[in-house]
C-alpha cells in the first residue's frame, strides 16, 4: 500500500516537466490537477507561463487535460476554456474513474501521466490506474494548517520517490 503513495517523479513545479522528459518517457498524454498544481487556488485564470507551457507540450504532439476533484465546474471550465484543453471536474480522485479520460484520446496507461500536488488524491488515483506520477510542490505554497500539516506528511513519500528532481535546498 505504500507504494501506491510514493510518486515515481517530483520536481519543483510544473515547468521541470518538459515535453522531452514526457517523450522519452512515452507520455502522449499529460493529466494535470489544477488547483495548487498548475496554479493557486485563488488564481482563476491562466497566467502566460502556463499557456505557454500547454502550447510547448501541443507542439510537441502530447495532449493535455485537467483532472480536478474540484466541485465547482464554473471553476474548472473557466480556467479550461481560454487553454482549450479537455478536463473532468469532480473527477472523484483517488477513485479511477476520472482517469478513464485516457479513452477520449485513444492512449492507454502506459502512454499517460498524472502530474499532481497531493498524495491521498492524485498519486494514489494514479498509481491506481497504473499511470506515471509525477509530483510538484504546491503553487502558490501551503494555504492554511491543514494544508500545512498535510504538506509535510507529504516530504517521507516524495523523498521516497524513484526519482526526485527537486533542486537541492
Amino acid at each position: 500500500m505504500l507504494r501506491l503513495l510514493c510518486p515515481q517523479w517530483v520536481f519543483d513545479n510544473y515547468e521541470a516537466v518538459t515535453p522531452e522528459f514526457l517523450k522519452e518517457h512515452g507520455v502522449k498524454l499529460l493529466l494535470a490537477d489544477l488547483d495548487f498544481t498548475l496554479a493557486p487556488k485563488s488564481q482563476s485564470e491562466p497566467d502566460e507561463s502556463l499557456t505557454r507551457w500547454i502550447g510547448a507540450l501541443k507542439e510537441a504532439g502530447i495532449e493535455f487535460a485537467i483532472l480536478s476533484n474540484n466541485r465547482s465546474p464554473v471553476r474548472v471550465e473557466k480556467f479550461c476554456k481560454p487553454l482549450k484543453v479537455g478536463y473532468v471536474g469532480h473527477a472523484g480522485k483517488p477513485g479511477t474513474r476520472g482517469f478513464h479520460a485516457m479513452a477520449r484520446y485513444g492512449v492507454n496507461a502506459r502512454e499517460t501521466a498524472m502530474l499532481g500536488d497531493k498524495l491521498l488524491t492524485d498519486t494514489l488515483g494514479a498509481r491506481r490506474s497504473g499511470v506515471l506520477m509525477l509530483m510538484v510542490e504546491p503553487r502558490g505554497g501551503a494555504v492554511g494548517a491543514w494544508n500545512h500539516v498535510l504538506h509535510a506528511l507529504q516530504q517521507p513519500f516524495k523523498a521516497a520517490s524513484a526519482h526526485d528532481e527537486r533542486k537541492k535546498r
